[in-house]
């Protein structure tokens, strides 16, 4: 059974938390865009980090027109869900992550479907999403709620409609 998920907005309150599993059980490159820095969880990329996150405060509406949630399970922040606007309105992009110990128990696919009812209630009728063919967590996920899977290359698209009801 899938432990009760929560997902929060990220913000002063669970930014530090949120790293401390960012450092803890991801690599940086899994959690954050690449920045110029030493290998690692460097000072310099724990910071850059921080200024990634706080970028995105303002939300859908805000400069980078993207809202991140934190994850929490049993009070705990595990992971990171976002939605950013793209530029065919209706339309999220969607990625998320779950630190090393909280993969694998279903809370991948928890978080996915309380953001799909977020992107509905925000007048989102479309969620798409990227990862890699090898990226058999996320994979699962996306079939688990239903996207249409297209391959390309090394890369997968997915298109998961919020007209139509989830599984």
């Amino acid at each position: 059974m899938v432990s009760a998920v929560r997902l929060e907005p990220v913000d002063e309150r669970n930014l530090e938390p949120l790293l401390s599993v960012a450092a803890a059980e991801a690599e940086p490159d899994d959690v954050m865009p690449p920045v110029d820095a030493p290998a690692g969880w460097s000072m310099a990329r724990r910071e850059a980090f921080r200024d990634y996150h706080r970028a995105n405060f303002p939300g859908l509406d805000g400069p980078a027109r993207t809202r991140m949630y934190a994850i929490l399970t049993g009070g705990e922040v595990v992971g990171m869900i976002r939605m950013t606007c793209c530029d065919e309105p209706g339309t999220v992009e969607t990625g998320l992550w779950l630190g090393r110990s909280a993969r694998g128990q279903g809370l991948g696919a928890a978080a996915l479907r309380q953001l799909l009812d977020v992107a509905a209630a925000a007048g989102m009728h479309t969620v798409v999403a990227e990862t890699t063919s090898d990226n058999t967590g996320a994979l699962s996920v996306l079939r688990k709620l239903g996207a249409k899977l297209r391959d390309d290359d090394d890369r997968v698209h997915a298109e998961i409609s919020l007209d139509t009801p989830q599984s």
